[in-house]
């Protein structure tokens, strides 16, 4: 008998295939905590990697500005209401450190990102508009406050500190920290290189910091710049965050929180709109 004869007898052998189950889309529920976690840690390991340059060195700075003005103007001054000048002036200088970092990290991460073209990264994954809003201004918060606590910390060694209210300290410095991490963002996104960027630094948040009372008392201005003053949201946050260590200030510091809230909320707003519609990240 041929071979093609005997295969004729052969019946098949059914061989059973292994159910492959369909892909399925990963449920996060409402909040990907895990890709929320991921982005804010990725933003504190981002500063944490150059710490001489984003923790050491604006804590040095601070330093500098104390003995500066100090020995400058110590003997001038004397005493601003019941408070020695350098007890008055140590606030205003870590509150200018917080605000100058805060805004750093959040506008050269974003710019960054821009620039290499690895923000794609960011905006492919996951996460919604709200998550990674949370994400970048957790990494600009905490810069703030790990400058904030190692510039009094520093301080603490050439001043006599008293902490009148450290409620009210904490208080302006999480909404202070937050305007400026939610402002650089807000740079971040819009500027379409570094020049633009030193310009938004250079033009708006130096002379702001520096106009806003944190050398001196605004009581000392003429009426017309003491107007000009009460309308520098920076003034608010100095003047609320040295409230709380000396216990005086040149504006009642319920005011001053209720006018970081209401600028907190509306910067909160502006960027969440900005991701969501993903201007000049998108495109």
């Amino acid at each position: 008998m041929s071979d093609v004869t005997e295969n004729q007898h052969l019946k098949p052998i059914d061989t059973p295939v292994p159910a492959v189950a369909p892909p399925r889309v990963r449920q996060f529920g409402a909040v990907n905590w895990r890709g929320l976690w991921t982005l804010y840690h990725r933003e504190v390991k981002r500063f944490f990697k150059v710490f001489t340059q984003t923790l050491a060195a604006p804590v040095v700075t601070t330093l500098l500005f104390y003995t500066i003005f100090t020995v400058a103007l110590q003997s001038r001054v004397g005493t601003v209401g019941t408070v020695s000048f350098t007890v008055f002036l140590a606030p205003g200088l870590i509150m200018m450190t917080i605000l100058q970092n805060s805004f750093a990290n959040t506008s050269s991460s974003m710019m960054t990102s821009k620039i290499q073209g690895n923000i794609v990264d960011v905006l492919m994954p996951p996460i919604s508009p709200l998550e990674m809003l949370c994400g970048f201004l957790g990494g600009g918060l905490t810069r703030g406050f790990i400058v904030g606590i190692s510039a009094t910390l520093a301080m603490m060694v050439f001043v006599d500190f008293t902490f009148h209210n450290p409620a009210i300290i904490l208080f302006f410095a999480f909404t202070a920290s937050t305007m400026m991490a939610l402002l650089g963002m807000i740079g971040g996104i819009w500027a379409e290189k570094f020049d633009h960027m030193a310009a938004i630094t250079n033009f708006i948040v130096v002379p702001l910091s520096f106009l806003s009372g944190t050398f001196y008392s605004i009581d000392r201005l003429p009426e017309i710049w003491q107007t000009v003053a009460h309308l520098n949201p920076f003034f608010y946050v100095i003047d609320g965050f040295r409230y709380g260590f000396i216990g005086q200030g040149d504006a009642p510091f319920w005011l001053g929180a209720l006018v970081m809230v209401t600028v907190d909320v509306v910067l909160f707003l502006v960027v969440h709109r900005m991701l969501v519609t993903g201007y000049k990240l998108k495109s």
